[in-house]
């Protein structure tokens, strides 16, 4: 059976969100890589992510890493919407988990039913599975955390992302998702990450036969590696 990453990083190179080139991150580096979530833009594109974000679920909950009874997905605002949103459909469709979907307005509505929060509503003691997309800094979990808090009391078992990028942080030399463990005390779990996404587009062919990931590429990403990675 091939695996979970390939699968995934075969599904990046078709939706055209995995871009090689000269980029600049947020952190301000300059990668030679770059994973675009805008890229999923249309329905078959952002129902197949979801249940690709579901199947990690699933593992992970056989593996005994997260809870069989988690109550609602969190995708933090903007990008994050969709990603809840499909995964919990996914989650419900293929895996017979009955779970709701939340996400954050980016400012308090002060009419109708208000609050800061859309979907299923946070109550006391609910189990909520935090997903986002790429995790350089870790910055939108340490922003979305407080807003959590300050609605309910809920426990956060962990976070889902699509794709880890395996470097450190600016001030320590954990990787962004090892900080945020530290930090908070829940797993983060990636669909694949990029020394696997590497791996695999070694053997993912274009159409005229040749791998998406060259040499040059693979020597270009191996040495930012070299300088960020953890």
């Amino acid at each position: 059976m091939v695996s979970l990453d390939h699968r995934f990083t075969e599904f990046l190179l078709e939706s055209q969100a995995l871009k090689f080139g000269d980029f600049t991150l947020k952190s301000g580096r300059k990668s030679p890589y770059f994973i675009n979530a805008g890229a999923f833009n249309d329905g078959r594109k952002i129902a197949t992510l979801g249940a690709f974000y579901a199947e990690k679920i699933a593992e992970e909950i056989e593996a005994g890493n997260l809870p069989a009874d988690i109550d609602t997905i969190f995708g933090p605002a903007y990008k994050g919407i969709p990603l809840g949103v499909s995964t919990a459909i996914a989650l419900t469709g293929a895996h017979g988990m009955e779970v709701g979907y939340t996400f954050d307005r980016k400012e308090k509505k002060d009419h109708g039913d208000g609050g800061m929060m859309v979907g299923t509503q946070l109550k006391n003691g609910m189990k909520v599975l935090l997903v986002d997309d790429v995790m350089t800094a870790g910055t939108a979990v340490r922003e979305v955390i407080p807003k959590l808090k300050a609605e309910a009391d809920v426990e956060v078992v962990g976070l889902v992302l699509s794709v880890d990028r395996m470097e450190k942080t600016k001030d320590s030399d954990l990787s962004a998702v090892k900080a945020v463990e530290a930090e908070f005390g829940f797993p983060v779990f990636a669909i694949a990450n990029v020394r696997e996404i590497f791996d695999a587009g070694r053997h993912i062919e274009t159409a005229d036969g040749t791998p998406y990931v060259t040499d040059e590429i693979k020597a270009a990403a191996d040495a930012y590696l070299e300088r960020y990675g953890a």
